[in-house]
């Protein structure tokens, strides 16, 4: 079968190397890892470059490259990416900056470079390139701390340092790749994820994000990892403005950038890290185990204070630690005796320190008794000073549990100095996973098991790319858009549009009280414009209520007043530049910014997706009856949500923002009394 580009890039059979003292770097570290393929370096000014023989020109070479790492200034990248296209190479690596990185001059030499790089693959340019440790390819100016492996985890950084930095971590995550993208002047992420999925030796993906492209070609790339089982743990960092400016609705100061990547990982399965440690804690997890189908942890150690530190942790994390079964509790009485309590967290002791027999029934048992992960935490004393010899039989018994039930164990230190490495290396080969520092290895806990959750979850559709909007905006009147939302099964109260003169005669027909606004196309917050008024109990208060408002409107919205009121939620659509338009709802009213009681998912949504969203809420506890109060119509609340979803859907092209707040849970249904809409016309501005 015919290799993609990309794909002749990550795994190449055959490099050249273009440049002095960068190309000679990536020929020695490809040789340090074992590649087998063939190398030809190409330098102008040298008749070898690290001990091979240089060729002069790319023309030269006796053969087509796979790949090449271009280690030239930026005017002969350009030139050596359009040589290398005509050739009919796979890929190719810009070493080089200044680029786009540099403002408009080098954004114009990127556009250059990709326009005339054909079909050829590239990374950066402005990148540190790629570690293939699985065959052996290293097209990287520099010193890596990894080893060759048979399989491991890919990662994809924007950052050269952080890879950088990643290759040398000693907490024996097996690395099969690291990509720096750099520039990502051609291709995307979505591009990278499927490629490596075509890898069966790859375990488990790690996304170091600053900023996606294509959005709907990474949607559907994580929906494939879910499909074949490979979990992505990402790390997303900076923040960029979420929604078209001009923005007028609360729902934009609830649905942030970061929320709405929060929405993306969730939705497509992805677990998000917080940090740079618990990223390589949580791949480990997933390399060694894959998606947990549980939360519940069992621990034991030979000491109280690490269990009661587990304990703690564990619950930090919303991990459940449930009580020991009884059989379970029968077989561990059996081999520790009446001396030491039984309780999950477990202190062992030391009474069977050594005792290969004892600890190896003591750890079967644990292991046995149905949790989903198992963990042991046993630090190490220092390799410089100390003996760890008496840790063996320790080590050994876990080992032969772990081999005996089959079960997902995990060896956890409290420190990250004090596992070996070595020690680790020897777990993952026992299929057991080797976890430093607790906190962090309750955190890997959590996020292994919302992906094992979402991959038996119903599936996502894929994300639909948004094209930026330049059209004229404008604002439909609170009537207009309340009319507009009622066609697709929102709520809305009982009400008339009437000049002044039938102000008293819509009142009587509506029944009081009624509320009374002026209406207009320009005013998205009435209260603060004094075009509001509630509460009004006879004409003559609603005629008056009306005349007050004569200045910014001779048209007025007279609309029944809602009773038995349980809560207020804003339902909402704000336009990302990326996601296009996004859900967010949540505790409503004049206090939305103030409480920020809000959930952000991404169009389109599943109504259990809603739902799930929704019990998140502190606005769910006041629907479920708070403190002995009546409960709201939580069904008529989802509902409510569902309507905005659709008519969003059904307006995607067009619709900039929503607003409908509140809309009032009552103790049956929820009605929608008010709502703020801005379209973009056909009006090109």
């Amino acid at each position: 079968m015919t290799r993609s580009p990309l794909a002749r890039l990550l795994s190449p059979r055959s490099l050249v190397v273009i440049g002095g003292r960068e190309a000679a770097e990536v020929i020695r570290q490809c040789e340090r890892i074992g590649f087998s393929g063939e190398i030809w370096p190409v330098n102008p000014k040298r008749a070898e470059v690290a001990g091979r023989k240089a060729f002069a020109e790319l023309k030269d070479i006796p053969g087509i490259p796979d790949a090449a790492f271009i280690a030239v200034p930026r005017d002969a990248t350009i030139d050596a990416v359009a040589a290398l296209a005509k050739m009919g190479a796979g890929g190719a690596v810009c070493y080089a900056s200044g680029f786009a990185e540099v403002g408009h001059e080098g954004a114009a030499l990127q556009d250059k470079l990709v326009a005339g790089s054909g079909d050829l693959a590239l990374l950066g340019p402005n990148c540190y390139g790629l570690l293939n440790y699985l065959d052996g390819a290293a097209l990287w100016p520099d010193q890596h701390g990894g080893l060759a492996v048979q399989k491991g985890v890919a990662i994809i950084t924007q950052s050269g340092n952080i890879g950088l930095n990643l290759t040398m971590q000693a907490r024996s995550l097996p690395l099969a790749y690291l990509i720096s993208a750099g520039n990502k002047a051609k291709g995307d992420l979505g591009e990278m994820i499927d490629t490596l999925l075509d890898d069966d030796r790859v375990t488990a993906i790690g996304l170091h994000i600053e900023g996606l492209d294509d959005i709907e070609r990474f949607s559907n790339a994580a929906l494939r990892a879910l499909d074949k089982g490979v979990p992505i743990v990402a790390i997303k960092t900076g923040r960029s403005e979420a929604g078209a400016a001009l923005t007028m609705s609360h729902t934009s100061s609830l649905a942030g950038s970061d929320a709405l990547f929060d929405a993306l990982f969730k939705r497509y399965g992805i677990g998000r890290a917080k940090d740079v440690s618990v990223f390589i804690e949580t791949l480990k997890l997933l390399h060694v185990h894959g998606p947990l189908s549980g939360n519940t942890v069992s621990s034991m150690s030979c000491s109280g204070g690490e269990a009661g530190l587990v304990a703690d942790l564990a619950s930090d994390a919303g991990l459940p630690t449930p009580p020991l079964p009884k059989d379970a509790e029968a077989k561990l009485f059996e081999a520790l005796g009446p001396k030491v309590p039984l309780a999950n967290p477990l202190d062992y002791h030391t009474y069977i320190w050594g005792n290969l027999e004892a600890s190896t029934a003591t750890f079967s048992a644990m292991l046995g008794a149905g949790y989903a992960m198992n963990l042991l935490i046993l630090d190490f004393p220092r390799e410089d000073r100390c003996d760890a010899s008496s840790w063996e039989a320790t080590l050994a018994a876990f080992e032969a549990a772990q081999k005996a039930t089959g079960t997902k164990a995990a060896l956890v230190a409290s420190l990250p100095e004090s596992l070996p490495e070595a020690v680790g290396q020897r777990m993952i080969a026992s299929g057991i996973a080797p976890m430093q520092v607790i906190s962090e290895c309750m955190e890997a806990i959590r996020i292994a098991a919302d992906i094992g959750a979402r991959r038996i979850a119903q599936r996502s559709a894929p994300l639909r790319s948004t094209a930026p909007n330049n059209k004229t905006i404008r604002m439909l009147d609170e009537p207009t858009g309340k009319a507009l939302l009622a066609q697709h099964g929102l709520t809305i109260p009982q009400s008339r549009v009437v000049t002044l003169d039938g102000v008293a005669n819509a009142a009587n027909a509506i029944g009081y009280p009624v509320v009374v606004k002026a209406v207009s196309e320009t005013i998205a917050h009435k209260t603060e414009a004094g075009a509001v008024k509630l509460n009004l109990k006879t004409p003559e208060a609603a005629l008056e209520a009306a005349t007050s408002m004569a200045h910014i409107s001779n048209q007025f919205l007279v609309e029944a007043m809602q009773t038995d009121i349980v809560a207020e939620m804003i339902v909402g659509i704000t336009r990302d530049p990326l996601f296009g338009p996004t859900l967010t709802f949540g505790s409503g009213g004049i206090l939305v910014e103030l409480l920020k009681d809000a959930a952000s998912l991404l169009l389109p949504v599943h109504r259990v997706e809603v739902e799930q969203a929704f019990d998140t809420l502190k606005l769910s506890h006041l629907v479920s009856g708070f403190r002995g109060k009546p409960k709201g119509d939580r069904k008529a609340a989802i509902d409510a949500v569902m309507a905005v979803a659709a008519f969003a859907e059904a307006h995607r092209d067009t619709l900039v923002e929503l607003d409908a707040n509140p809309v009032l849970i009552l103790e049956r249904g929820a009605v929608a009394v008010d709502a703020m809409i801005r379209l973009a016309d056909g009006k090109t501005q």
